[in-house]
Parts: structure tokens; C-alpha cells; sequence
């Protein structure tokens, strides 16, 4: 290795020099590749994005003269560790990512490493193909992940494993030689063919014969009887005998139709000992899982343990033929046939989401306990045992965990026996980490007693590579060692994967953390108030890196808009982790890297709902600015949009809405004024009404109904910048027969949610204008009558932000639980009203924040029954209160907007109703497309006599 200053500045220089792609030495490109998705963390000296195999090839020479590891990075989403390393690191991911050639006459494909799996089943489902195994990180693993590790996926049990659908690889030796193995020892190494043929007793007889073993070097796919497959023999090596720099794969037809047949039975082991069973049947996948993985049993047949079966047909008839048929011969407490291929996704991601959902369990003793449950991490997280023996192990697996004192949810590849499980090790203290060795010690022997292998899908790496003399013997394991010799005589390539590993319980990434809580400003409360615990969340399966928008889901909308890994979820949590840390990024509160990774941050709150893990980075975000800026100068966007209710306020409070507008119109003055204020030249300002949503409801005489009450919260957005909302949401909730109320107003000041305070980080601010709300609210909260609240991002701050930052505070915990959307109040408050019928198709987005926080549950019930037909979009708007006005963010906040929104506002047909219930999503219509958006309330209000904004009760103002 070289020497930390001068000897890495030289290698910087050398790669540059001879490297055509991007050469990342910096704090920000080392730590976001310090961890994969296990329990280990490394810390490289740098990151190369190589262009081409000659830049692979231009790495390996400048490292092997330095005497410099180097380790191959796919998705980052290995459990084991193999995609870490102390060396450089080659991501493949940003440039060779290119599918090359599809022949679907042949079914084969040419791909590079760095190819995420969902864009060749992109590329081949228009033929009727697909590549065979897909693993549930299908979204956001690569191809050159897959050889790596020998990845398997739901549907193993009909097209294998990755090894079964490799022709012929193109790989870069250590010492710079391209080879492209393949069968009949196609481009085998020098000396390979010598060392096989002289242990062909040993790979005849020392390799258990199971459909999941990828433990170890598969040198038994050279025996002459199995081809000499030199291409299958080099997937699952992890990376450790050459560098992949373009493969021939194999694809497989596709179904034109399926079926899913969610079976339910009493529990884990009933649903283990039948899985073999159906295998005669031709199944495409038997996936089992046990109740306690399940957040809500809601759409599952009854029982404790399901599984899901998946049947392929040429027809749906002849699908769910099939399916029905496997119902049939199961012995079943419940069943269900699902042939909608809708509900069949919703049901595929609660198996798909399981990973994550699994680190976090409820309830438990142990000592990384948190406030919302017990924590439960990989390192164990795929051994297989042959079929039959499933039910079996399954039994003295639950047995071993009890006698230990750990807990884990096991689910997972039941067809093929491989299970999956995250257990409550605890990592953090010496005692736990040498139970975690006990086990693991344990648990390796019980797999070898069972006929099994240690690693059934995601490779040996850091985990279990020390235990693989227990599977195969010294003598085997010594095999493995000469084998990766002469393919990398230097140890070179990823060492310590494998053979000659480290121990196990060495480099776990939690022990660089800090020993005592970090001192902040939110509660925490899923965590047990410990920051540390917020940022361990991240496990790294990084489903925020799935680059496809399609669909409900939000998070992460930056990332997918940049490409870059410091810009997504998991990238930003692995910035906080090494910022706690220290050793890389070593600024703490202060550190610019975190800051620059947070800036394209849109605090659209998309992790916290659809993060496996609910990490919730707007969150995290807000306490870092907290920290950052504590004493220091602040941008001036924060000043201007932070305290935007004030600003606000004062031009209600002086009348000089006209003129400020009329000054936003005149350009010069616009243009100044923008670049003052820290704001976009890109963008208009808003304009603000001549008459506030209160001025209108005092000179109305206040409510006219006399129905149950519900209190209407004036927002800041409602009240200053889009009061025709709040006179809209008026008409419709007294139709409705409910009696609106204001909060009280007095010497204590108007009622604010801080969101504009929380999302620029001003924290201290907005917990004296939360308190001084709560002040006001203390009559309503006595009174228990409902909140409605207009603005989504308002009403999320107060059912979120408000308990966590106010959490020593009870009035906080009551306030939000008061709190509803518009819709909520007319389905709990009026469930006999029936709206107007509007009869239109809609089209727009769902707000993030309501779906991330809220749900829209309600909402989608009410426009059903107004007729109000059509889904809308997912994703995020861009603008994003704050973000989207901010310099430096306008393209970013454009691009966001034109994922999802924006596309299906221009293809919405003649008579469509364009629904945005945030300002920001109004806003950005109107700015980006000349769109008006209209708040589900308006629309409503349209259908009633006398128009939406009352207008024979003398509405006067902008209109806005």
C-alpha cells in the first residue's frame, strides 16, 4: 500500500494521467463507498469511474506497480461486504452501464458490468424475453453484481441461478491479460486446467449438491462431465480472479401471462415442508414468509405463513389454471388466486420490501433496542439446505436463535431452501459482538449438518468466508487459495474475500460510531431519541436508487434526477454515518460535504413512507442545518423563504400587497430583488392577495352553519398566497352541515406550523412559533374539535415535525393528533354528505407530503364518490416549498417536475380537472406549464350553487 500523503497524491496524478473517467480521491467519493448493504464497512483510498475496458485496464497496471487492491463496484447492495474495500474501488456504474447488443433470435444479450438489471428486462420484454434471475433488488442491482455473487432471485426454482444464464464473459486479469472464458476451458488462465484435473476426486466428492450453494469457487463447474464452464466456475468469486468488463448472457421466454397463488398455512415450518412439494408442478417461484415480516395482513389469505406461487401461462386462463391446480393440491388453511397484475406488484413488494422492513422488528430486549423496536442486521442472511430438509432446519434454526437470546424473521427462497433473516445482533458493545461470533460459529455448523451451504445467494465476502473450512474442509479451502493464485498471482484483486479472510466480527461499521448520544434538537422518538440510531437505519439495500418514476412512490426524486449516489437516500445517510464517524469526513455539524450532498435534498419526505427502513432525510436534514449554521451566517434564501410568514404577515399588516406585486412585475426591480434574496432568476414571484383568507372570514361575519364544529387552520400559503382555497374549503364544509371555526386570534399572535422555519433549518425559531401555537390552540385542544388543514405540507409538519421537535411538550402529541386533511374531515365528521357530482377525469399529483405522511386514502374515496375519476401521479413537483425558488436549484427542481407531473398534465384529455392541493404543486404547474391547479376543495366548491368562492357573499381581492 502506499503511504497516506505523498504516495496517494502520486497515485491521483497516475490514474488522471491514464484514466479517461472520473478519479474520486475526495471525502465526498470515499465515504459514500465505505459499506455495501452489510455489516462492514472499509475505507478506500479512492474512486475510479472507468469509460471502458481500457480504463479498467489502465487501473489494474498503475495498482499492481503500487501494490494497490482494487475492488469492482456494482449497486452496492451486497450483504457480505465483497464490495468493500481498503484499495480503489471501480464503480461501474456510471458509464459502463450499457446494454451492447440484444439478439432475440439467439435469446442472448452483451451487457456491461454496470447495467442495472431492470433496464435489460426493459430492453427484452418487447420480444417476450427476460434474464432469468431477479433478485428483489432488481431495480438498482447490476449485471456485473450478479456474476459476482451468483445471484439467484424469486424465480430461481424455473431459470436457476446466474451461472445458468452466462454464455461468455470478457474479464481483465490482475496482471492485465483479457480473457473471455467460457466452456470447454475457453479462456481459462495459465495452469488452471493442470490444477482441476489434478484434484478431480476432491471436486467430484467435496461439494454438496443442492440448487442454492454459491459458498465458496465453483471449480466444480470445471469438471470435463459438466463442460469445463470456465465462465460458470468464475460467477460467485466476488470479484477476487478478474475484473468483468462485459458479459454474454442467456435470456429465457417470458410468460405471456401469470397468476399468483398466495398460499396460507399455520406457520413458517408447514409453509417449509411443503414448498418442496409443489416443485413437480412447474411452479415460477415458491417465495415463503412468516406473519411477523408483515407489517399489515391486509390482501393475504388467512394463516401465520404464506407462500407465493407464481404460475406462467400462454393465456390468463391457462395462468390461473395453473395457479388454481397448485391451490388444489396444497394442504392450505387459506388461499388466493390473484391474476390482476396490479395486485399481484402490491403483493410481490411486501416480499420485495422485506430486507429492509426486517431490520426493523417490534418490540424486543436487546440492547440496540430503540424507541419504534429492535434493530436486526445481515450477516446471516441467506443459507440454503436442499428442499426436503427445509421444515427441518427451519425448527433447529428458530431453537439456535432462542438459545442464544437473538431474534430474526426468516423468509425467502423456500423452493430452493435458501432463507433470508435479519437478526437482532447486537453490534455495539463487545458482549454482543462476541455473541454474534457464537452464533455465526453455531449456526454454520447446524447448515453443514443440514447438507447445506453458508452463502445460498449473496456470496461468502466478509460474513462467512472465515467459516468455509466447516463446509468444505481445509483441504477444499486450501484448493480455493491456489485457484485464486493463478488467476491473481498477486492477491490483487479484492483480497480477503473468500480466502484468507479477516475475521468476521472485524470491521463492522458501527464500531466507529460515537459511544454516547449526539446532542440534537428532534425527538427522535423511532429511535429512542438517538440520532446515531435514525442514521443506522440506512442498511444500504438502496431502494432509493431505483432509477424508474413510474408508479406512487416519491423518494428520491434528487437522485433520480442527477444519478449520483451522494444525491440519493442512502448516499446522504452514509454521509451522516461517516460524519459521525470523523475519520473521513471530519468537519462534524460543520462539514461541507454533507452540506452539498443535503443541498438538492427537496425535504419531500418520499424516504420516510417509502424507504424500507423509514429513513427520513428531511428530517435529517433540518438537523444538520440546525447544527451548521448555529452562530454562523446564513444563506439569505433561508432569511427571505425561512421566514416567509413573517415577511408575509408584515405586508398583510401594512396593505401593501398591491405594491409589492406591482414591484414583482417590474423586471429590474424583480431581478434585484431576486438576487438579494438568495432566489432563482428563473422564477416569478408569487403574487400575494390584496385580501388575506381571515380579512375575507371576519368581513363574512365568520361561520354560517350550525353543525358540529371543525376548525380550519389558516396556513400561511391559504391565508397570504391563496386565499380562494380557503373560501373554497368554507363552502364545501358548511354544505357539508359542519360549522367552521378559526383559531382564536389575540395578543399571542396567529397559529404556524414552522414548516418554512423547519425546512431552511431554523429549528430554534420554529420551536418558540410552535409553542407560542400551541398557546393559542390550548382552547381547541380542550375543546377536542377536529383541525382541518389545507395545505398538505402544513398539516404533515403538524402531525410530524411538531411531536418530534416539541416532544417534551404533551400539547404537541395532541395537536397533531387532531389534526386532519379536508378530506379526512368530511369522511369522519359528515359521512352522510354526498359531494356534487362533478363527473370529470382528473389528472395531477398526489402531494409527497400527504403521501409520505398523511395517506390519501380518504382523498381517493372522495373524488370517487364526486366522480372525480382517474389515479394521479407519483413523484414530487420539484418546487418543493422553499427548494425549487432557491439559486442553484432551478434545473433540478424543472427536471423533477418533468418525471411525473408534468407529463401527465400535458396528456391529460379536453375536461380533465388538474388537482394540486399544494401551493408549491400550483405553483410549479402554473410557472412550468401555465397550468392552473386547482385544490380538491375548489372543485367541490364549483359543483355547489354559487361558485366556489361564495361570490354573493361580496368575495373581493386578487382572487387568488
Amino acid at each position: 500500500m502506499t503511504d497516506r500523503a505523498g504516495g496517494t497524491a502520486s497515485l491521483v496524478g497516475e490514474l488522471r494521467r491514464v484514466v479517461r473517467g472520473e478519479v474520486g480521491f475526495d471525502a465526498t467519493s470515499r465515504a459514500l463507498t465505505t459499506m455495501d448493504a452489510s455489516n462492514y464497512r472499509r475505507v478506500p483510498l479512492g474512486v475510479v469511474a472507468p469509460r471502458d475496458a481500457d480504463d479498467v485496464a489502465a487501473v489494474l497496471e498503475v495498482c499492481r506497480e503500487r501494490g494497490i487492491p482494487v475492488v469492482a463496484r456494482g449497486g452496492g447492495t451486497s450483504i457480505a461486504g465483497q464490495a468493500t474495500g481498503v484499495g480503489v474501488v471501480l464503480d461501474f456504474t456510471r458509464h459502463m452501464n450499457r446494454l451492447l447488443a440484444l439478439d432475440p433470435a439467439a435469446r442472448t444479450a452483451v451487457v456491461q458490468p454496470g447495467l442495472v438489471l431492470d433496464r435489460l428486462q426493459e430492453a427484452a420484454a418487447p420480444h417476450g424475453l427476460r434474464f432469468g434471475p431477479d433478485p428483489s433488488t432488481h431495480g438498482r442491482c447490476t449485471l456485473g453484481g450478479m456474476i459476482g455473487n451468483n445471484s439467484c432471485g424469486a424465480h430461481s426454482v424455473a431459470w436457476g441461478t446466474t451461472a445458468d444464464s452466462v454464455r461468455e464473459l470478457s474479464v481483465l486479469t490482475a496482471r492485465g491479460r483479457l480473457l473471455r472464458p467460457g466452456r470447454d476451458w475457453a479462456g481459462a488462465p495459465e495452469g488452471l486446467r493442470a490444477l482441476v484435473e489434478g484434484e478431480l476426486a476432491r471436486l467430484r466428492t467435496g461439494f454438496p449438491d443442492l440448487p442454492r450453494r454459491i459458498s465458496g469457487y465453483a471449480l466444480d463447474a470445471l469438471l470435463p462431465e459438466r463442460g469445463a464452464d470456465v465462465a460458470r466456475s468464475f460467477c460467485g468469486s466476488e470479484g477476487t480472479l478478474g475484473i468483468l468488463t462485459e458479459a454474454v448472457v442467456r435470456l429465457v421466454e417470458a410468460p405471456p401471462a401469470r397468476a399468483l397463488a398466495v398460499l396460507g398455512y399455520a406457520d413458517e415450518s408447514a409453509a417449509a415442508e411443503a414448498a418442496a412439494g409443489l416443485l413437480p408442478l412447474g411452479p415460477l417461484t415458491v417465495e415463503g414468509m412468516a406473519a411477523d415480516l408483515v407489517r399489515s395482513p391486509a390482501g393475504l389469505p388467512r394463516g401465520g405463513a404464506w407462500l407465493f406461487v407464481e404460475t406462467g401461462g400462454a393465456t390468463a386462463g391457462e395462468a390461473r389454471a395453473r395457479a388454481e391446480a397448485i391451490v388444489h393440491a396444497a394442504d392450505v388453511v387459506g388461499s388466493l388466486v390473484v391474476t390482476d397484475p396490479a395486485a399481484q406488484r402490491a403483493l410481490w413488494r411486501i416480499r420485495e420490501d422485506a430486507s429492509g422492513t426486517a431490520t426493523r422488528m417490534p418490540g424486543g430486549t436487546s440492547r440496540t433496542k430503540s424507541g419504534g423496536g429492535t434493530e436486526a442486521w445481515p450477516g446471516w442472511e441467506d443459507c440454503a439446505v436442499p428442499p426436503a430438509r427445509l421444515g427441518a432446519y427451519l425448527r433447529d434454526f428458530r431453537a439456535l436463535l432462542a438459545g442464544h437470546g437473538l431474534r430474526g424473521t426468516p423468509y425467502g427462497h423456500f423452493g430452493d431452501g435458501c432463507i433470508h433473516v435479519r437478526i437482532d445482533f447486537d453490534l455495539l458493545t463487545e458482549a454482543g459482538v462476541g455473541r454474534f461470533r457464537r452464533f455465526s460459529e453455531d449456526l454454520a455448523d447446524l447448515v453443514v449438518a443440514h447438507g447445506g451451504s453458508l452463502s445460498g445467494e449473496h456470496g461468502d465476502g466478509r460474513a462467512r468466508a472465515e467459516l468455509l473450512p466447516r463446509m468444505y474442509g481445509a483441504e477444499t479451502v486450501r484448493l480455493f487459495e491456489r485457484a485464486k493464485a493463478v488467476w491473481d498471482p498477486d492477491d490483487l484483486l479484492n483480497p480477503g474475500m473468500l480466502v484468507r479472510p479477516a475475521p468476521l466480527d472485524t470491521d463492522l461499521r458501527f464500531s466507529v460510531l460515537p459511544r454516547r448520544p449526539v446532542d440534537v434538537a428532534f425527538g427522535y422518538p423511532a429511535d429512542g431519541g438517538d440520532f446515531r440510531a435514525a442514521v443506522r437505519r440506512c442498511v444500504g439495500v438502496a431502494k432509493c436508487r431505483t432509477a424508474t418514476s413510474a408508479g406512487p412512490a416519491v423518494m428520491c426524486p434528487s437522485s433520480r434526477v442527477t444519478g449520483e449516489e451522494e444525491h440519493s437516500t442512502r448516499g446522504r445517510a452514509r454521509l451522516l454515518h461517516e460524519m459521525l464517524a470523523g475519520d473521513i469526513v471530519t468537519g462534524g455539524w460543520r462539514s461541507t460535504e454533507v452540506r452539498d450532498a443535503l443541498d438538492l435534498c427537496l425535504s419531500c419526505k418520499g424516504c420516510r413512507s417509502d424507504c424500507p427502513v423509514g429513513v427520513d432525510m428531511a428530517t435529517y436534514k433540518a438537523e444538520f442545518l440546525h447544527h451548521h449554521y448555529a452562530g454562523r451566517r446564513r444563506p439569505a434564501a433561508h432569511h427571505v423563504l425561512g421566514r416567509l410568514p413573517e415577511w408575509l404577515r408584515a405586508v398583510a399588516r401594512t396593505g401593501t400587497a398591491a405594491l409589492v406585486n406591482r414591484l414583482a412585475s417590474v423586471t429590474v426591480a424583480a431581478r434585484l430583488g431576486k438576487r438579494l434574496a438568495g432566489i432563482a432568476p428563473e422564477r416569478d414571484v408569487p403574487g400575494i392577495a390584496e385580501e388575506t383568507f381571515t380579512r375575507w372570514w371576519r368581513r363574512r361575519g365568520g361561520g354560517r352553519a350550525a353543525g358540529d364544529p371543525v376548525v380550519l387552520w389558516p396556513d400561511t400559503f391559504t391565508e397570504h398566497l391563496s386565499p380562494r382555497v380557503g373560501r373554497a374549503a368554507v363552502r364545501v364544509l358548511e354544505a357539508a352541515g359542519l360549522r367552521v371555526e378559526l383559531p382564536p386570534a389575540g395578543r399571542r399572535g396567529r397559529v404556524c406550523c414552522g414548516l418554512t422555519y423547519v425546512s431552511t433549518g431554523q429549528l430554534d425559531r420554529a420551536r418558540a412559533v410552535l409553542r407560542r401555537t400551541l398557546d393559542v390552540m390550548e382552547p381547541v385542544l380542550r375543546a377536542g374539535a377536529p383541525v382541518v388543514v389545507l395545505e398538505p405540507s402544513c398539516a404533515a409538519a403538524l402531525r410530524g415535525d411538531l411531536p418530534e421537535l416539541l416532544h417534551d411538550d404533551p400539547r404537541a402529541a395532541r395537536l397533531a393528533a387532531a389534526v386532519r386533511t379536508f378530506a379526512e374531515t368530511l369522511e369522519e365528521h359528515a359521512p352522510e354528505w354526498t359531494p356534487p357530482a362533478v363527473d370529470r377525469p382528473v389528472a395531477g399529483q398526489t402531494h409527497c407530503h400527504q403521501h409520505a405522511v398523511l395517506g390519501d386514502a380518504a382523498d381517493r374515496r372522495l373524488r370517487e364518490s364526486a366522480g372525480l375519476t382517474g389515479d394521479l401521479s407519483g413523484g414530487c413537483c420539484g418546487l418543493a416549498g422553499n427548494f425549487g425558488f432557491e439559486k442553484g436549484h432551478f434545473e433540478v427542481s424543472r427536471a423533477c417536475a418533468e418525471e411525473q407531473l408534468l407529463p401527465a398534465v400535458r396528456a391529460a384529455a379536453g375536461g380533465t380537472v388538474i388537482l394540486a392541493d399544494g401551493y408549491s404543486c400550483r405553483t410549479q404547474l402554473e410557472q412550468l406549464a401555465g397550468v392552473r391547479g386547482r385544490h380538491l376543495a375548489e372543485v367541490l366548491a364549483e359543483g355547489l350553487d354559487g361558485g366556489p368562492d361564495g361570490d354573493s357573499e361580496g368575495a373581493t381581492g386578487t382572487g387568488r
